[in-house]
């Protein structure tokens, strides 16, 4: 542990300290089947999901979820926008992964009266408890925009300064900027925390939940029209939320290998096998052929402390579906810090790289 203090009044941001250390910021995407984003009215508290009263009845839902059936449903909220919003009504969005093999998640939109939106957002929630996506009630505020693109960026300044100072000359950049083509519609949003405000400025992109850090003004462009050299993005992609960890350092590589086509395919992926220590390789190999969704979950807990995994990642390209495995290891440790301050302290970061990937498939 290296501790370093700021001989400065200025504070030390930490996507500064991270992006100048050179961590990578792949695999830190947040793992999800299913989102829930809501458009609440700024300030948001730090930890607004347990502060905030008239929010605490659907955290208590949604904690519920994972206990009972090893569901994560992920709230974000996102901030009213002078030319999207509506007097008087609230937005919320509902993103799922229907299927194994997807390529981007099935997207529900409702516009509701203001002192409705959280009682809709239960609502998703009983509706997953009970295995029913009956929402007849809701109908009437439903939208039709599976065609428009969101991206929200991350803003939240009371989590950590760093997604203030860096998150919104990217979010005001591409709200301006490239939210006018009515052939290819996108709405950017500014939006609360969601992980990794070291990789400050960090954005989703959804339908697809890509996760994009250490962002550039100059990298937009680019990110927006996904075209171009796609080693330019390289070290700003986080990962895809519809794999875990290790997952998105493979996947990453075969996005490198197929080009831009590649965030098209529908893909699944899987850890296997890990190493790690003690008897953390032989628990994960006896727990990972139990069928549960909570054992699913302790799975992903266990496989983020293995040292060396071994992942196999489907995909359909052209009707066929192909095969991969990939051995992922740690390739060293940079020292880098989770939050930003006059006095912060560095800690050491593995590092991962894909040292095997081999296409397998049969056909």
């Amino acid at each position: 542990m290296i501790s370093t203090k700021s001989t400065q009044n200025d504070c030390q941001y930490c996507s500064v300290i991270s992006q100048n250390n050179g961590e990578d910021p792949i695999g830190t995407a947040g793992s999800y089947d299913h989102w829930l984003i809501l458009e609440l009215k700024q300030p948001w508290p730090g930890n607004m999901w347990v502060d905030d009263e008239k929010i605490q009845p659907l955290t208590k839902r949604l904690k519920q979820l994972i206990f009972r059936k090893g569901i994560i449903l992920r709230p974000i909220a996102i901030a009213p926008d002078r030319e999207y919003s509506q007097p008087g009504y609230a937005r919320l969005f509902y993103y799922r992964r229907s299927k194994q093999l997807c390529s981007s998640y099935e997207k529900q939109e409702f516009l509701v009266p203001q002192d409705q939106l959280i009682p809709l957002a239960t609502a998703i929630a009983d509706s997953l408890m009970r295995k029913s996506n009956s929402l007849e009630t809701w109908e009437p505020y439903r939208q039709q925009s599976s065609e428009i693109r969101e991206m929200l960026v991350c803003t939240h300044a009371n989590v950590d300064l760093a997604c203030g100072r860096f998150g919104y000359p990217v979010y005001k950049k591409l709200r301006s900027d490239y939210t006018n083509n009515p052939e290819k519609p996108l709405r950017v949003w500014r939006s609360s925390h969601f992980g990794g405000h070291k990789f400050a400025p960090t954005l989703i992109d959804l339908p697809r939940g890509q996760y994009w850090g250490h962002l550039t003004l100059e990298s937009l462009d680019t990110l927006v029209h996904q075209n171009g050299d796609a080693e330019d993005l390289r070290l700003l992609y986080r990962g895809w939320a519809g794999m875990g960890k290790f997952a998105q350092i493979v996947e990453r590589e075969l996005w490198q290998q197929e080009g831009w086509s590649w965030f098209d395919l529908p893909k699944t992926a899987k850890v296997i096998k890990i190493k790690g220590k003690g008897v953390l390789p032989y628990i994960y190999q006896v727990l990972r052929f139990i069928p549960s969704r909570r054992v699913n979950l302790l799975l992903s807990f266990l496989a983020k402390k293995a040292t060396v995994s071994w992942v196999r990642l489907e995909f359909i390209k052209d009707n066929v579906i192909k095969t991969y495995e990939a051995k992922v290891e740690i390739s060293g440790q940079v020292n880098s810090t989770g939050y930003s301050g006059k006095d912060i302290t560095l800690r050491p970061v593995n590092q991962y790289c894909v040292t095997h990937l081999k296409d397998i498939s049969t056909n």
